[in-house]
């Protein structure tokens, strides 16, 4: 080998396992925890996930789905702490400590469960000044505790000393105990966060805010009313594992999903789903990928964010990753997405939520994923411009509707003289003709263009009946020749100079009403 700057003897040994032992330093808590978990919302999606998974493996133990799997959220915004509470099959006591103290561990992986890295349990430490987990397993009566000083790990987590590792750290901050006899009976677990600390408007402790977001997040049903349901469930029953679960707030009714058969778009103006379009994504090598639905409607524009419905969504498990803006991308005009609605839930265990679930891991069969779904998109922005221009063909048709009426009007008044009556006579000829075009229009839906067709039709008729009827002497007739012009140029230039042809009629109505007296 020549020499040179990073020259290497070409006498090499052979490479030899690593003997020395691995330090994995105190700040990983802070990776796993507060890093990680950035957006305060998503500690409820980390809890609820896990109990959803134990909540499955009850039902599995029992080899039946009809078990009603349920979850307690506890919200005391006056001593600012949140407990949430399943009925899965909670923690056996041989293994209770470990399981909760390991990191990275997850028994779940490689099996069809929600989370599998094992970390998101540590997702509430960054929101609270205590994190205690309390669990009673099948068939016993006490209950184990474990808690975390989350206040003194943050202390840990600040200090210059480099000697606290991992494991010293934890032992610093986690204690155990164990409840015997608690007098209640059943499975549970139980995630009580104390001391929350305010974040993001205290939305931790909102409890409308934590419906909203559980609603569109959690796997839970869909609302009773929502007259696609059962639709929806036919295509995509067989292939999800939905795993529905009643959540409630405060006692409150079990949450349901946002969707609604028609919805709010503006103060004054409604929309409904129209139709459902299903959807089945093949995988690489054979079998789905995914099964989702659209469900399209009038695309009128952007959907409200308070709707809780807009974006196309993915779902594993049934729990939503990232939110409504994950798939924008998709769409030429991003602006689009937010006119969409839809969910698409992944069925193939290689396309893999990252840790923070606000993504996706970026491989062959994620691209695939997009691949298969950029036709969806294209076709949804296909619709919205379609929608867009309508409205647009629509206004225009009803501006030219109200000018030509307005000019009838103007004309039935018989004050201006015969050049400019034949001038208005063209323009509302001129407007026939363009409403006859947008009628004729090939982008217009077939019924919508018929209706156009009608009424310019009927129109028409009007139209020609009422300048028959405009032909008649009108009230200037009975005044001298050259009184009555001057009070036509006087009259054509108020219509010439008003921005408002309807008001400046108003205006010469009553001028013509002052001449009716004095004659």
């Amino acid at each position: 080998m020549s020499a040179g700057l990073c020259s290497i003897s070409t006498k090499v040994s052979e490479w030899q396992p690593l003997e020395t032992g691995i330090s994995i330093g105190k700040d990983i808590l802070e990776l796993l925890s507060s890093s990680m978990y950035v957006d305060p919302m998503t500690i409820y999606r980390e809890y609820i996930q896990n109990a959803a998974d134990s909540i499955d493996e009850m039902r599995a133990s029992v080899s039946t789905t009809d078990i009603l799997g349920r979850v307690e959220i506890n919200i005391d915004a006056a001593s600012r702490s949140v407990t949430i509470t399943d009925n899965g099959t909670g923690i056996p006591e041989d293994e209770f400590i470990a399981r909760l103290t390991a990191f990275g561990g997850s028994a779940k992986r490689g099996r069809p469960a929600r989370g599998f890295r094992g970390v998101g349990r540590l997702a509430g430490i960054g929101y609270c000044q205590e994190l205690i987990f309390r669990s009673r397993s099948v068939g016993k009566k006490s209950v184990n505790e474990l808690r975390w000083d989350c206040r003194k790990l943050k202390t840990i987590l600040r200090a210059a000393d480099t000697k606290d590792n991992l494991e010293s750290a934890v032992r610093q901050v986690v204690t155990v105990r164990r409840l015997n006899n608690s007098g209640a009976e059943g499975p549970f677990f139980q995630v009580e966060l104390k001391g929350i600390i305010r974040h993001r408007n205290d939305q931790l402790l909102n409890e409308a805010a934590v419906t909203d977001y559980l609603a569109q997040v959690g796997p839970v049903p869909f609302r009773e009313d929502f007259s696609q349901r059962d639709q929806i469930l036919a295509h995509i029953r067989d292939s999800v594992p939905l795993g529905n679960i009643d959540i409630s707030v405060n006692g409150s009714l079990p949450i349901r999903r946002p969707f609604r058969t028609s919805f709010r778009i503006s103060e004054h103006e409604q929309d409904c789903i129209s139709e459902i379009e299903v959807i089945a994504v093949p995988a690489v090598d054979g079998g789905l990928a995914a099964v989702g639905w659209v469900a399209h409607h009038g695309y009128h524009g952007a959907l409200s964010a308070s709707l809780g419905i807009r974006g196309l969504r993915l779902r594993v498990g049934n729990i939503q990753i990232g939110d409504g803006r994950l798939l924008e991308e998709l769409f030429q005009e991003e602006r689009f997405n937010v006119w969409s609605v839809g969910e698409i839930h992944i069925l193939d265990p290689r396309i893999v939520p990252n840790g923070r679930r606000d993504h996706f891991d970026q491989n062959v069969h994620f691209d695939n994923l997009l691949n298969h779904l950029a036709p969806t998109a294209r076709d949804i922005a296909r619709r919205c411009r379609m929608s867009s221009a309508q409205r647009k063909w629509q206004k225009e048709f009803e501006i030219r509707v109200s000018r030509i009426k307005d000019k009838l009007a103007i004309l039935k008044q018989g004050a201006v003289g015969k050049k400019e009556r034949r001038g208005f006579e063209t323009q509302i000829e001129n407007d026939l003709s363009r409403l006859r075009e947008i009628a004729d229009g090939r982008f217009l839906p077939q019924e919508l263009s018929g209706l156009l067709r009608s009424r310019a039709y009927e129109l028409s008729r009007e139209v020609s009946r009422k300048l028959r009827l405009a032909n008649k002497p009108g009230p200037l007739e009975s005044l001298p020749g050259p009184k009555r012009r001057v009070y036509e140029q006087v009259f054509e230039l108020i219509y010439q100079c008003s921005a408002n042809q309807a008001a400046a009629k108003v205006l010469i109505d009553k001028v013509l009403d002052k001449i009716g007296q004095s004659i």
